[in-house]
C-alpha cells in the first residue's frame, strides 16, 4: 500500500514527463502530429503491395460488416502491434536514458517507463481515431463498439507496460537485453497474424494434425502468443463489427494482469539499487 501511495505521489512528475515527451517528439516540425501516421501508412502500403497484390494472401470478408479491404484489415492489427512494440522498446531503455536524473534526484523510478506508455499512447489514440473514421466512411459500423475498443486498448497498454517494467530492469543489469529484444520483436511480429490471416495457420495445423503423438497441434502452440488474441479482438471489433470470442477477452485480461503484476514486483525489488547499478 505504501508503494502505491508513493506512485500516486509522483503523479505530477509522471504527467510532466509524459507531456515533455509528447511536446518534444514533433517539436519544430511542419506537420507536427501528422508525422505519427507516416510510419504505419508506409508499412501499410508496403505490406499491402507485397502480400495482397504479389502473394495474393486470401482475405476473409468482414462478418457482418461486409468489408473486404486488405489495407484496413491490416491496420486493425498493425496499429496495436506498433503501439506494443514502441512501448516495450522505449520503456526498456527509459532508465538508461535518464541515468543522470536517477543518480541525482530521488523519486519513484517507475514513472520513467510508465511515462513512455502515456506518450506513445497519445499518438496511438490519434492513429486509432483516424482508422475508426476511415472504417466508418468505407462502410463499417464502429461507433457501438468503441467502448470495447477502448477497453482493449487499455488492456494492451497494461500488458505492454508490464513487459516494459521487467525489461527496463533487465536492460540496466544486462545491456545485451535491448539487442536481444530487437531480434525477438521481429520474430514476434511474424509469429502474430498481422499481415496474414490466422486461417492460413489453421490450414497447416489441420494438414499436419497432432504433433509427435500428442493431442497438441500447430494452432494450439500458435495461440499461446498473447498478441494473437489482442489482434483477434481488435479485428472483431473494428473490422468485423461483432462481439469477440469471450475466451479471447478473458485471455487478454489475464495476460494484462499477469504481465503488470510480475513487472511491478520485479521493478519494485530492484528499484532502490538502480542508482548504483547505473
Amino acid at each position: 500500500m505504501s508503494y502505491v501511495k508513493e506512485i500516486l505521489g509522483s503523479r505530477e512528475l509522471l504527467a510532466n514527463l509524459t507531456l515533455r515527451d509528447i511536446r518534444g517528439q514533433y517539436k519544430r516540425t511542419i506537420f507536427g502530429q501528422l508525422w505519427s501516421l507516416a510510419n504505419p501508412l508506409a508499412q501499410m502500403l508496403i505490406y499491402t503491395f507485397v502480400f495482397s497484390f504479389i502473394f495474393q494472401v486470401p482475405l476473409q470478408t468482414g462478418d457482418p460488416s461486409g468489408l473486404h479491404i486488405f489495407a484496413l484489415w491490416l491496420l486493425c492489427g498493425l496499429l496495436p502491434w506498433m503501439f506494443f512494440s514502441n512501448v516495450v522498446n522505449t520503456g526498456m531503455g527509459s532508465l538508461i536514458a535518464n541515468t543522470g536524473l536517477i543518480q541525482k534526484v530521488y523519486f519513484s523510478r517507475i514513472v520513467l517507463p510508465i511515462s513512455a506508455v502515456g506518450a506513445i499512447g497519445f499518438n496511438w489514440l490519434f492513429e486509432m481515431a483516424v482508422l475508426c473514421i476511415a472504417l466508418s466512411l468505407l462502410g463499417a459500423f464502429v461507433l457501438p463498439w468503441l467502448p470495447l475498443v477502448v477497453l482493449t486498448m487499455v488492456l494492451l497498454a497494461i500488458f505492454a507496460a508490464g513487459l516494459a517494467l521487467m525489461l527496463s530492469i533487465a536492460n540496466v543489469y544486462f545491456r545485451d537485453t535491448q539487442y536481444f529484444m530487437g531480434i525477438i520483436m521481429q520474430i514476434w511480429m511474424y509469429a502474430t497474424p498481422i499481415i496474414y490471416p490466422i486461417s492460413l495457420v489453421q490450414a497447416q495445423s489441420d494438414k499436419y494434425g497432432p504433433l509427435f503423438g500428442t493431442p497438441i497441434t500447430i494452432i494450439d502452440i500458435y495461440r499461446i502468443n498473447p498478441l494473437e488474441h489482442f489482434v483477434a479482438v481488435f479485428r472483431n471489433l473494428l473490422y468485423d463489427n461483432r462481439f469477440p470470442d469471450p475466451a479471447d477477452l478473458l485471455t487478454i485480461a489475464a495476460w494484462a494482469l499477469v504481465s503488470f503484476t510480475v513487472g511491478l514486483l520485479v521493478f519494485r525489488r530492484h528499484e532502490k539499487r538502480l542508482a548504483e547499478a547505473l
